[in-house]
């Protein structure tokens, strides 16, 4: 179970963002700004959220991607990557590590809003060509 202590720390690194809320779920926190998850705290790990812009430096920082066990056995991955340590003791890079994953949250919400134009753009000229 996670620590109080290490969420208490995590909200005090993150409140120079500004817009910063935490939510619980399943024994863990998901950290928001202005209403976009950035990243989730679980079993006492930071991730931040991560995408193809971003993965590298995770990846030379060793980082491990988040998984978890679903009920049937299956190991499921997601899109955050666990925070380098050293951030913790270095609060302006930590600052910055944050502000990258919430452009990563930003991109994932623009991707979203353009696909689900384009299927309604799809919708309505199947529906215009049936007519």
């Amino acid at each position: 179970m996670a620590d109080d202590g290490f969420r208490e720390f995590l909200r005090e690194l993150t409140e120079p963002l500004g817009g910063v809320s935490f939510r619980k779920m399943f024994g863990g926190l998901t950290i928001y700004q202005d209403g976009l998850a950035f990243a989730i705290e679980g079993d006492g790990s930071l991730y931040f959220k991560v995408d193809d812009e971003t993965r590298g430096r995770f990846i030379e920082e060793g980082c491990p991607q988040f998984e978890y066990v679903t009920k049937d056995g299956r190991t499921t991955q997601m899109s955050y990557w666990r925070a380098p340590e050293r951030l913790y003791d270095e609060p302006d890079e930590f600052l910055d590590w944050c502000r990258a994953a919430v452009r990563v949250a930003r991109r994932a919400e623009a991707a979203k809003a353009e696909e689900k134009a384009r299927k309604a753009s799809r919708r309505k000229r199947v529906a215009t060509d049936t007519d």
